[in-house]
């Protein structure tokens, strides 16, 4: 039986090099059996979190404010896998996955943890004008010791700038590959 993946795209562009590595994982993650769901961060109403420690995790809306993180909350909760794809912006991810990484604490608050730990794994899927993910990459494991989830693997598409760049890159095809590695 396939996994549950859900795949948090903080790209602004719904078109572009991000959009074409979630395309290349998504293809082989269905390929090999898995149930994908995407969402595109930057046309969803989510707003920062407010630190109010008010979340309460057992709660189908875990979280005291109510926008489109109601709609990603049940999504997560039932994952094995989240993708975080992301360009990279002043060395880290986008603002839109960070708001939304920084909101998920809400399914940590309150009566369970219902975020961290319980067999879940994440990806890493980039694109960049440039090659400085060291930063990034770093802010990646640290989280995932946090969450205590397994890191399946990154695909970091450096030398993108502008949309469509990353047409006939190998990055594609190693996107492509993490995904049907997943079973």
């Amino acid at each position: 039986m396939g996994k549950k993946i859900v795949i948090l795209n903080g790209s602004p562009r719904k078109a572009g090099n991000t959009a074409a590595l979630t395309a290349e994982f998504t293809k082989g993650a269905k390929e090999s059996g898995n149930t994908v769901t995407e969402f595109f961060l930057d046309g969803m109403d989510i707003h920062g979190c407010k630190g109010c420690f008010g979340g309460k995790s057992s709660r189908e809306c875990p979280c005291v404010q109510r926008d489109d993180m109601d709609k990603i909350y049940p999504a997560v909760k039932e994952c094995d896998v989240i993708v975080l794809a992301t360009p990279l912006y002043y060395w880290n991810m986008s603002g839109q996955i960070r708001t939304a990484i920084d909101r998920l604490f809400a399914l940590e608050e309150g009566d369970g943890n219902l975020l961290r730990g319980h067999g879940r794994a994440s990806v890493l899927l980039m694109a960049a004008e440039g090659n400085g993910f060291d930063d990034v990459l770093l802010y990646y494991d640290h989280l995932m010791e946090h969450l205590k989830w397994e890191n399946l693997g990154h695909v970091l598409a450096g030398g993108n700038g502008h949309v469509g760049e990353i047409e006939g890159k190998p990055e594609l095809q190693k996107a492509y590959e993490l995904g049907k590695s997943i079973q």
